[in-house]
């Protein structure tokens, strides 16, 4: 049990309770080394175990490591013992948007910047093939500036979770903020269906009421399934055409979230909030299975940390050796999976190397030309959301026989480049990889890479020598 001013973890120093749920608390806390104001969410792993809510909580974790934008609340990093999972968020401490709403309807403008920071943040999580599919003003949390911010991912669902049709099956959400497509079970897009709950949280901040209720629930998802709602007689044209159009019970007509941020009754440039989104850095997400399957006691814990993205690593004696199968150290120092370069080793030539790149270039309908020596720049033809991927393919000669390839991001959105190269690239220079780094592989060494790690004891043994004979 966690009391106030325990120190969990030898790090954090525990507050008072925030709140508290079925198979979770969450806590005040306090960085000891930074005094960082933290909120803690203390999950219970014997009654997630009983219930089988394991899959929701690694979804929550996997879902929030992808999700880095200035509208959501930040997961810090992830804990565990044998008894307690710990989510480490970002402290939000002006409370609930609902708190604000249930005192009456909210000016104009108000609601504009709220609806406009809610859309900005639902437009980036469907960008990461993520649904939220719980909006309402009970999971929006307001910062000390008045900002919104997106929370509570508990229900949320990656793009991987949908069926062969492409749609989600499992009805979730709350009743009056549910699209009609969710009710009738018949199965639905995720994204749709935010964007319906995105126009019930509209109504409700400008009149200060649900536009669908009634006492009878099976009455209320009557409404629902038809779209019926009257607009107060304070709405403006411009609001009741733009909620209109979201609160269309056909998803299949129901107006996207970019036609939204066109409307001209969200772009007024007078009160338009501006946000930065230039700054915000992408995390890939995290392999969630260890946190249920650690033994680490409850005095200590096994920490997954969010990391920046390093820079590109010198081509040493250490590095090359490191990416042999049975050296591999990476894991000791960073995080290779949250990187936006990969490197390969390969027998073949660099001639070998550069045809086979040119060629999966051109089957991928990619652009492809050199830059420098020995450096190959892969471009695609597909503007994605921070414009085309672009792909610097360096390729480092050991010795004749024996060639290192690293592959970066130079421009573009990282989750894309990602899906590129685990798609698409990485299957098709099998037939010239002999590793990738940080692969474990039972191979025999190469006959270039154990020349290396010979030439590199000897030298080490010269070098002490040397020490040795110094006076």
């Amino acid at each position: 049990m966690e009391n106030k001013g325990a120190i969990l973890m030898q790090r954090y120093e525990l507050g008072r309770l925030l709140g508290q749920g079925t198979f979770a608390k969450v806590y005040h806390a306090r960085d000891i080394k930074t005094g960082v104001s933290v909120a803690i969410k203390v999950i219970d792993k014997e009654k997630i175990l009983k219930v089988g809510m394991i899959d929701q909580i690694k979804r929550e974790i996997s879902v929030m490591r992808l999700i880095k934008h200035p509208n959501v609340v930040e997961l810090y990093e992830v804990m565990a013992t044998k008894t307690k999972i710990y989510f480490v968020m970002e402290y939000v401490k002006g409370g609930e948007l609902f708190n604000k709403v249930s005192k009456g309807k909210l000016k104009e403008a108000v609601a504009r910047k709220y609806f406009w920071q809610l859309i900005s943040a639902v437009d980036y999580c469907h960008s990461r093939g993520i649904c939220h599919r719980d909006l309402k003003p009970e999971n929006l949390l307001l910062d000390e500036h008045g900002n919104l911010k997106v929370s509570d991912f508990g229900l949320s669902a990656l793009a991987e979770s949908k069926r062969q049709d492409g749609l989600l099956h499992t009805t979730c959400g709350t009743p009056a903020y549910v699209a009609p497509e969710v009710i009738n079970r018949r199965g639905y897009d995720g994204c749709k269906a935010d964007i319906w709950s995105c126009g019930v949280i509209l109504f409700v901040l400008l009149a200060g009421y649900l536009p669908f209720h009634d006492s009878n629930l099976m009455e209320m998802y009557k409404k629902i399934g038809k779209g019926e709602f009257k607009f107060p007689n304070w709405f403006a044209p411009e609001v009741r055409k733009l909620l209109s159009k979201i609160l269309d019970p056909n998803p299949n007509t129901r107006i996207t979230i970019a036609k939204i941020m066109g409307s001209s009754w969200l772009r007024r440039e007078s009160v338009k909030p501006k946000i930065n989104t230039e700054d915000v850095k992408e995390v890939a997400p995290l392999d969630v299975d260890a946190i249920f399957v650690s033994t680490t006691d409850d005095r200590d814990s096994v920490r997954e940390l969010k990391q920046e993205v390093g820079k590109p690593l010198n081509m040493n004696a250490f590095d090359i050796i490191s990416l042999s199968s049975g050296f591999d150290l990476s894991g000791l120092f960073e995080d290779t999976s949250q990187k936006k370069e990969v490197r390969f080793t390969s027998n073949e030539s660099a001639s070998t190397i550069i045809s086979k790149l040119q060629d999966i270039a051109k089957c991928l309908k990619l652009k492809i030309k050199k830059k420098d020596k020995g450096v190959l720049k892969i471009e695609g033809c597909k503007e994605g959301r921070k414009g085309a991927v672009c792909i610097d393919a360096e390729i480092f000669e050991v010795i004749p026989s024996f060639h290192i390839v690293e592959m970066k991001k130079s421009n573009g959105d990282t989750l894309e480049y990602h899906k590129l190269m685990k798609n698409d690239i990485r299957p098709a220079l099998k037939d010239i990889v002999w590793t990738w780094q940080g692969e474990q592989q039972q191979r025999q060494l190469p006959e270039a890479e154990q020349q290396c790690r010979e030439e590199t004891q000897q030298q080490s043994s010269t070098d002490q020598g040397l020490l040795e004979a110094s006076p």
